[in-house]
């Protein structure tokens, strides 16, 4: 079975959102659990995500849905919380089946993988470590929960565009990019992993280490907003990057290798 990995799809309610919720959500009816056996989300999935105790937003449904979907046919789900969902928790585990991780250490055979988002890994962005442990308090949880849910998803959207309005226009040149790659080789240096993947830098990337320079594979998935790119893991292949643009030939492979099984029966 497969493993597919993906993040920074950053899902929006909102009319400017539609058509990356329409494409996603058709992206995730297309994945096969006879062929697919593991998704691993990477965090920034939603633009905004909040968990109240009864409410859910539901401009997000078609997502909701399709992933519910997906763990019905058995496909194990994984969660990292990205700096735009790490609030994310009870919903997403006990509606949804998730397992929900700061960071997740999973294995691939005799491989030893390691997943995080990426947030707060640029030793210059001491502001928002700052932020995101004042943000995850318990108290201002609370106080948060005490907003109507209309009103959160407006304050969010405003924040969103400000803050997307500082990222470079060619995501080749985010700052973000090299710091990322300098932590992956770091943590690979240690010789305990064979390969860290991030997400949170918008720039798909697959890099192998050479002996000497921190042995093992880097790999950052990309995002949704600009690439429509995802990583997949096959026994055979090991990790390789796609673009949604284009099915996977192994994919396409499998999938008529089963409906020759299935007419045949």
């Amino acid at each position: 079975m497969k493993t597919l990995v993906l993040s920074d799809v950053h899902l929006s309610p909102f009319p400017d959102g539609r058509d990356t919720m329409a494409r996603f959500t058709a992206f995730l009816r297309w994945i096969d659990p006879a062929i697919v056996g593991r998704l691993v989300v990477l965090g920034d999935l939603f633009d905004f995500w909040f968990e109240y105790r009864h409410v859910a937003f539901s401009g997000y449904f078609p997502v909701l849905q399709a992933l519910a979907n997906l763990r019905d046919r058995g496909v194990e789900l994984h969660f990292i919380r990205g700096n735009h969902d790490f609030w994310a928790g009870r919903f997403l585990r006990e509606g949804l089946g998730f397992q929900v991780h700061d960071e997740a250490l999973l294995s691939f055979g005799e491989r030893r993988v390691l997943f995080v988002h990426g947030d707060g890994v640029n030793p210059k962005d001491w502001s928002y470590r700052l932020y995101k442990r004042i943000a995850r308090a318990r108290f201002v949880v609370a106080a948060f929960r005490l907003i109507h849910p209309d009103w959160a998803m407006a304050i969010a959207r405003a924040v969103s565009h400000g803050s997307r309005s500082f990222h470079a226009k060619d995501v080749s040149k985010g700052s973000e990019i090299a710091p990322l790659r300098l932590f992956a080789q770091r943590r690979l240096s240690e010789g305990r992993l064979d390969a860290v993947v991030c997400g949170h830098c918008h720039y798909p990337e697959l890099t192998e280490f050479p002996p000497g320079e921190g042995e093992g594979l880097y790999i950052n998935t990309g995002d949704w907003l600009y690439h429509q790119t995802f990583a997949l893991w096959g026994a055979e292949e090991g990790f390789r990057l796609y673009s949604w643009d284009e099915e996977p030939q192994e994919i396409a492979r499998e999938k008529r290798e089963c409906s020759e099984q299935k007419a045949h029966r």
